[in-house]
């Protein structure tokens, strides 16, 4: 049943035919029809959680379901649809659409509308609608003509522009517990139709499975399909399925860590924390560890990335770069070459001088920005394409600071009623002492500037 179906416009669509249903993937079969039935997200669904509520009062308001893939998202716009009784539905998906089939959406909508219906439009994957296709939204959903139901794995603040993400409420879909993939994974070995009719599974291949999912419950399912499907056409068909057929059928990588998955979480720490300690030694086996255990060389590459600015920082500002050499490395040339460029970056980065000081300004700085909201950027700061802007005042004051002797203009920048208190202060090892004595003397000169007094006073 394909989600153009499912929002037609009637009721949700009855069941499928059992002939249909044995065609349909594992993880549709098993798609939860009720809020009873959901796995997860219990924040959400739970009676008298937020969701839920909003969802069962029909005062349904614009949303967006931001979640990583297989944690629910488009089962919660399933069960949205059915619990709208008299509205009239459609889907899209934003991969495959574009203005035309919108406008085709509108008109429908406003059809409805003179008959006194809602409408209720799921687009999955919003993310990849572009500002133009957004925009062209917008306007019907801060009309009301559209109930907007988006889908996205991709963070919101990034991906959806600011009026529309205004007008709709943000719900965070996590990933599935390992208790929970595996109550989930039971269920679809016994159900006998829109399961595997009495599938035999020992405890420990539901838990190896559960546990290499990822938290995602699509993945989960897609595993445990290919496994029943390649035990059935095997010599031990009748034998319930193990660890070791698991790894027969999908592969020893993909279970690596099938008995602990702690084991995943707790080697990266252990490198990180190496790294940080700064013992190249300790980070190099970690690293040995991770890759002949089958690890995703770019999810390391990733936390490499990560390292660089968080914990060297401008202490050696190169390093950020060589751990982007790195990531592009592996992802060109992939493995077994690409360990080599892991374990330069790994090496490097545990001898760099180290900083955190970049972490920190961020957070205060966020926190200024959590304080102070929308606060009004300075119109010299501003931005002054047209005339009427320019007659607002809007860049009046700019001074550009290349045509100054030392290139350095002490106007303050930040909006009036956040605070003057310094959000970066650079540490003293590696370049950043140096960048710390450029700093204080142009933050001497600012001062100076606002109050006229060679001390700075206020």
């Amino acid at each position: 049943m394909t989600d153009a179906e499912l929002f037609e416009d009637a009721a949700p669509a009855a069941p499928a035919s059992t002939g249909a249903m044995a065609m349909a993937p594992l993880a549709d079969r098993m798609r939860p029809r009720s809020f009873d039935e959901m796995l997860g997200q219990q924040q959400l669904v739970a009676p008298g959680a937020p969701l839920r509520t909003l969802i069962e009062s029909e005062q349904l308001p614009s949303l967006l379901l931001w979640g990583p893939p297989g944690s629910g998202k488009t089962t919660l716009a399933r069960l949205i649809a059915s619990a709208q009784p008299g509205a009239h539905y459609r889907a899209l998906s934003a991969v495959m659409a574009g203005l035309k089939d919108l406008r085709t959406i509108v008109g429908e909508a406003q059809r409805a509308q003179r008959q006194g219906r809602r409408t209720v439009f799921f687009l999955d994957e919003i993310h990849r609608f572009n500002r133009a296709q957004q925009d062209a939204l917008l306007p019907h959903v801060e009309s009301g003509l559209l109930t907007l139901v988006g889908a996205t794995t991709e963070n919101p603040s990034f991906e959806v522009i600011g009026p529309l993400l205004s007008r709709c409420r943000v719900f965070t879909l996590a990933p599935l517990e390992v208790a929970e993939l595996e109550a989930l994974l039971r269920r679809a070995c016994d159900l006998p139709e829109r399961g595997l009719g009495g599938l035999r599974i020992e405890d420990d291949a539901v838990r190896a499975l559960a546990s290499a999912a990822d938290g995602d419950a699509r993945r989960a399912l897609g595993m445990l399909e290919s496994a029943a499907a390649w035990q059935r056409g095997g010599a031990t068909a009748d034998a319930p399925l193990s660890v070791a057929a698991l790894r027969e059928a999908i592969g020893q990588r993909a279970l690596y860590y099938d008995r602990d998955r702690e084991q995943h979480y707790d080697t990266i720490s252990a490198f990180i924390k190496s790294l940080r300690a700064s013992d190249p030694d300790a980070a190099l086996y970690y690293l040995a560890r991770m890759l002949e255990g089958g690890e995703d060389p770019l999810f390391i590459a990733r936390r490499l990335l990560i390292f660089a600015s968080e914990d060297v920082g401008n202490a050696d500002p190169a390093a950020l770069s060589l751990a982007l050499a790195a990531y592009q490395t592996v992802e060109r040339i992939g493995l077994p070459e690409g360990r080599l460029a892991l374990a330069q970056a790994t090496t490097c980065l545990a001898c760099a001088p180290k900083s955190n000081s970049v972490l920190k300004a961020l957070q205060r700085a966020g926190a200024a920005a959590r304080e102070h909201g929308a606060a009004a950027i300075p119109l010299h700061l501003r931005n002054a394409p047209t005339a009427l802007l320019r007659e607002q005042g809007y860049g009046r004051g700019y001074r550009y600071p290349h045509d100054e002797p030392d290139a350095f203009v002490a106007q303050r920048n930040l909006p009036d009623g956040v605070s003057g208190e310094p959000f970066y202060e650079p540490g003293e090892r590696g370049a950043e002492r140096a960048i710390a004595e450029r700093l204080t003397n142009w933050r001497k000169r600012r001062r100076q500037s606002r109050t006229g007094s060679p001390h700075g006073r206020e």
